[in-house]
């Protein structure tokens, strides 16, 4: 077992969902169902998994789990594109949370290479 709140990418991760909650406030409603929903999910997905994977007893177990938030984190980085191209964000965010978002991918690659 490993203590997430050590790892550098979970406090990004858990920071970075936060702030997919607080952005996707000014969604229209009537895609509390649609993009709203999936965007939170899959930006939660990331820390939890990587939570998870931590409370596991093997090294394969958490380098699965990793996998798994690495995954989430593309369909993130995937919908922030579509919301920004249908205009639910403005350039400036979307910008700041790609940036963030693919060095949180970089991350997560590296730590997920260094288990074997």
């Amino acid at each position: 077992m490993k203590d997430y709140k050590k790892l550098s990418f979970w406090l990004m991760s858990h920071k970075l969902a936060k702030e997919i909650y607080k952005v996707t406030e000014s969604f229209p409603k009537t895609e509390t169902r649609g993009i709203i929903s999936q965007l939170r999910r899959s930006s939660l997905s990331i820390p939890t998994n990587i939570v998870e994977g931590c409370g596991r007893e093997s090294k394969k177990e958490l380098r699965r789990y990793l996998v798994i938030a690495s995954g989430s984190a593309a369909e993130v980085e995937y919908l922030l594109f579509f919301a920004f191209e249908i205009g639910f964000i403005d350039e400036s965010v979307y910008s700041n949370l790609n940036v963030k978002i693919l060095e949180l991918k970089k991350m997560l690659t590296s730590y997920k290479n260094k288990i074997r």
